[in-house]
Parts: C-alpha cells; sequence; structure tokens
C-alpha cells in the first residue's frame, strides 16, 4: 500500500493476523497397510493381558548416539548472565570422537527405566546385554514370580525382526533366565509409538538439553538423574565391553523359549 514499516510493525501484523513462527510438523506418512490398524490392536492387547496378569512388558531401543566432549548440545538451561559454557565451534563427524551409545529398557507398567550407555557400537549383543542387565538388576526383582516377558520393540536396527542374531541372543536369555520371551515389533516407520521414546527418551534429551556431554560417566549421571512429575525413575550404567560389528549368527537349533511376532 506504499507505506514503509518497520520489521517489529510488521511482526504486530501477523499476529493480529493470526500468524505466529511455526517450525515443521512431521505428520505426513508413509503408504499404510490395510492391516496397520489390526497389528496395532494386537500388541495393545497382548499388552494389557500381560499387565493384567502381572507379567513384565519392556519397551526397548537405543537412542541416538552422541559425541562425547565439549561439542554443542541443543537447548539452554539457566546460568548466570553472560557465562555460557564455551564449547566447541563445530562438531563435523570425526571417527576419532568418542561416542555415547545408549540403550534403554523401559518398564512399561513400573514407568522405570534402564539404561547402559556404550562406548563401541549398538549391536545386538549390546542390546541383549542390556536386557540382561535390567532383569538382574530391576526386572527379577520388580515381579519375581513372573515366568513370562513381553518386549516390543523397533522393527529395524540392532533389534529388528530380520536380525537373527538378535533373535539368537535373546533365546539365549530365555533359556538362561529360565523365562518365557514374546517379542512384538511395531510395524516399519511407526517407532514414535514405541513408548521407550516419548515416555523416556524424550524426558532424557530435556533433562541434559544446552549441556555439553564432557564424559560417558557424565551421560551416565545426567540420564540417571532424569526425573518426571509422574514418577519416571532411570537407573544407568557405563558398559566398557567392546562390542564389534559383523558377527553373524547361525542356524538357531533346538526348542525355541520364545514367541515372535512382528508386522
Amino acid at each position: 500500500m506504499g507505506f514503509q514499516v518497520s520489521h517489529t510493525t510488521l511482526r504486530f501484523m501477523l499476529s493480529d493476523m493470526g500468524y505466529s513462527l511455526q517450525g515443521t510438523a512431521k505428520t505426513i506418512e508413509g503408504a499404510e497397510h490395510p492391516d496397520r490398524d489390526a497389528q496395532f490392536r494386537y500388541i495393545a492387547r497382548l499388552v494389557s493381558a500381560f499387565q493384567d496378569a502381572g507379567d513384565p512388558v519392556v519397551s526397548v531401543d537405543a537412542k541416538k548416539k552422541e559425541h562425547v566432549g565439549k561439542y554443542a548440545n541443543a537447548g539452554r538451561e539457566w546460568r548466570p548472565a553472560g557465562h555460557p559454557v564455551h564449547v566447541k565451534d563445530h562438531d563435523f563427524p570425526d571417527p576419532d570422537v568418542p561416542k555415547a551409545v545408549p540403550y534403554g529398557v523401559y518398564d512399561i507398567t513400573g514407568n522405570e527405566g534402564w539404561v547402559t550407555v556404550g562406548m563401541s557400537a549398538d549391536t545386538s549383543d549390546f542390546a541383549v546385554s542390556t536386557i540382561e542387565r535390567w532383569w538382574a538388576k530391576m526386572g527379577s526383582e520388580a515381579y519375581p514370580d513372573a515366568r513370562r516377558l513381553l518386549i516390543t520393540a523397533d522393527a529395524g536396527g540392532s533389534n529388528g525382526y530380520r536380525n537373527r542374531l538378535w533373535k539368537k541372543r535373546i533365546a539365549e536369555f530365555a533359556e538362561k533366565a529360565g523365562i518365557e520371551i514374546t517379542v512384538c515389533h511395531f510395524p516399519p516407520g511407526t517407532s514414535k509409538w514405541n513408548k521407550i521414546e516419548h515416555r523416556m527418551f524424550s524426558q532424557i534429551t530435556m533433562n541434559w538439553r544446552g549441556r555439553p556431554l564432557e564424559s560417558h560417566q557424565a551421560v551416565v549421571n545426567l540420564i540417571g538423574s532424569t526425573t518426571t512429575s509422574t514418577g519416571l525413575k532411570i537407573n544407568a550404567e557405563l558398559s566398557q565391553q567392546v562390542f564389534l560389528k559383523g558377527i553373524k549368527a547361525g542356524r538357531l537349533q533346538g526348542r525355541r523359549p520364545y514367541g515372535w511376532l512382528h508386522g
């Protein structure tokens, strides 16, 4: 209309017109299988059946690997004015930079979690060893009479439904612990519905926002100090064991002491 206005005036005008600064929203999903709803309903029924019987139900997954050192971490924290934490001005990928590899087990019923922070790779050996540690330290104490366990997991990664080594290690754990294990995988592309993502991992991310993860022990401490108003408690542990990639599993022999369900 020919008027010259400042950016401040423009901001107020846009606000009055119902505009606001917004990010993108991840809502557009890929192709949907006609049985998708039935898959989720089946998993929900199975979870309810285990919980009603007093048997443990856990959600498992690996959290995003994190650079360890004086690297910037998204978010902000309260500090004295003019005294920010100084970090490196770049975080380019570097194979020599140590990384923290968190793998978690979330007890859906008890609202408690276990996270093992690894220093090598996210492998099936690492995933199952974390579940074993959770069972030894928390699960067997919280469910002393349990004779079966339900695990919900994503379709891919170290606990993927195509991963033979994952299946073999879970079978070995079931035999060693003397419990029946049922594994339900969420359909591909639906990992956000895995409860560990929004009930535990998101809370961990908020707890360490704005803080550089300067050491593996700092990662463990920050994870272990994560709580919520709903009573979430997390135990965290550092594992210095080296987990190698590329290990192949042979054929599974004998009776399988677990159920295997996936989309």
